[in-house]
């Protein structure tokens, strides 16, 4: 309990301070917003602060901080630490900076954003790599609450029957004026997800049958067959740091009325989303004896569901199935916006046209549902680990605009160089990946690997600091 709390308030205190900390060091001003400059009463609509970030809340959320930290609490305790400092350090400044810049570029997607500042072949990459993302969060997103609504009307509607509605709802949606329905109704539900939430970690802290662990009695990894470094690093993404995030703020940064609204917009959801996180992960190794238990639970809408009705009773179940069906959706719906708004950048379409909107709606849209036939499980397998490394790239864009504006790069390219040992060593030795470069999946190689990118990347951490990080970024990585 007492490990749960302190985690709650450092987060807290880490806004409050180093949120303050990275608003400094980036600046805001009173200049006019895209919201005002661009207003065209379709993307760009200047909208209230509350709702503003009501809305971010639920873009970056959805399910991601509560799969992905019960995925993490596996490994037990430990992952209160990454939950913590992840968002804060990492996390935090990756969305704050993203959504600021992007502002500052008239609301332009993250794909133009790193093209700005890492060059042109990566803004190439970045736009195939983030709508290919994108569609397939999409895709996941329909399936998912579609076949839980079949099993609730089994005779009525099949899962082929909510797919169709559901594409139906994805197409308005991502048509229409963004304050017409995700305007109105993502306030709604990211209030239900808080007080899912609340609901959750007030039953634990209250309710003398449950016993939460401390980490200083579990300072170890519980999983029963992955190491921690980087396992748990990629697995939970969306409570400490996701990339999934830099494809949603641009679609706020259209919307914020002041420059100074960001830190409670971007900085603030993304808090917000790791406390949330702190308490699903607090759920999975409170709610289950061991972590093997929670492993075969298969940390999936049913063990949400579990948990709701064991914290909650039918309340919790009625509040799971709101969460694990409309989050779902409400992610799905804003990554196919944020699609739309990346090619619509990346071939300069405008979008206040309806038939232009009509027509990258209806191929997008398309698209997913020739992917939800297919065969997808092996490319989804790596989707955390392609999260994690569009996260990584937008720090290095966001280290490499601080160091061009002589600001402290150094928040950006920490967790920059961190992120990277992460996502290359994962590469390396996740047993999928061990398959293609042919190497032994051995503790011993494992570790060695990791120490040695670390290392590396610690060089070039040295290297940057001496010789100018665009310099050191164009002798090192992005070489023209």
């Amino acid at each position: 309990m007492i490990t749960f709390l302190l985690s709650v308030v450092i987060l807290i205190l880490g806004f409050i301070f180093y949120g303050s900390f990275v608003e400094r060091v980036f600046g805001p001003d009173n200049r006019k917003t895209a919201a005002f400059k661009s207003e065209d009463n379709v993307d760009y609509i200047p909208m209230p602060l509350w709702r503003v970030y009501l809305i971010q809340l639920l873009n970056i959320a959805g399910t991601g901080p509560i799969f992905g930290a019960l995925s993490g609490a596996v490994f037990g305790p430990i992952v209160y630490l990454w939950i913590v400092f992840g968002c804060i350090l990492a996390g935090g400044v990756h969305d704050y900076l993203c959504g600021m810049l992007s502002e500052r570029e008239n609301g332009a997607s993250v794909s133009e954003l790193v093209g700005k500042y890492l060059g042109k072949k990566m803004a190439v990459v970045m736009r195939v790599f983030s709508v290919i993302l994108l569609i397939m969060c999409g895709v996941v997103f329909t399936e998912g609450p579609a076949a839980l609504l079949a099993l609730i009307t089994p005779n009525v509607l099949d899962t082929k029957h909510w797919l169709v509605i559901v594409m139906i709802y994805y197409f308005i949606a991502v048509f229409v004026p963004i304050d017409k329905i995700i305007g109105k109704i993502y306030p709604i539900f990211a209030i239900s997800l808080i007080f899912m939430a609340i609901g959750v970690s007030g039953a634990m802290l209250f309710n003398p049958d449950f016993h939460m662990p401390e980490l200083w009695n579990n300072f170890s990894n519980q999983h029963p067959s992955l190491p921690w470094w980087p396992f748990m690093l990629i697995t939970v993404a969306c409570g400490a740091i996701s990339g999934f995030h830099a494809t949603q703020s641009p679609l706020m940064a259209r919307c914020i009325q002041k420059e100074k609204h960001g830190r409670k917009v971007f900085y603030g959801a993304m808090i917000t989303e790791g406390i949330i996180a702190l308490v699903w992960a607090a759920a999975g190794v409170t709610c289950y004896e061991t972590r093997e238990a929670l492993q075969a639970s298969g940390m999936s809408s049913s063990t949400v569901y579990d948990i709701c009705m064991r914290t909650m009773g039918s309340v919790g179940g009625i509040i799971a199935l709101l969460g694990v069906v409309v989050c779902p959706i409400s992610s799905g719906d804003t990554a196919y916006r944020s699609a739309r708004l990346t090619i619509a950048d990346w071939f300069k379409i405008d979008q206040s046209k309806w038939k232009n909107r009509i027509l990258i709606t209806i191929l997008l849209l398309g698209t997913g549902i020739v992917i939800s036939n297919l065969d997808y499980s092996i490319v989804w397998r790596y989707f955390s680990f392609s999260n994690q490394t569009l996260a990584t790239i937008v720090l290095w864009a966001e280290a490499v605009y601080l160091s061009n504006a002589k600001k402290n790069y150094l928040i950006a390219l920490i967790p920059a160089v961190f992120m990277t040992a992460v996502t290359t060593t994962y590469f390396l030795i996740a047993e999928e990946c061990l398959k293609w470069i042919g190497l032994s999946y051995e503790a011993g190689v494992r570790s060695g690997i990791g120490i040695a990118i670390c290392t590396l990347a610690s060089f070039m951490l040295y290297r940057t600091n001496k010789r100018g990080l665009v310099k050191s970024l164009k002798s090192y990585i992005f070489r023209k």
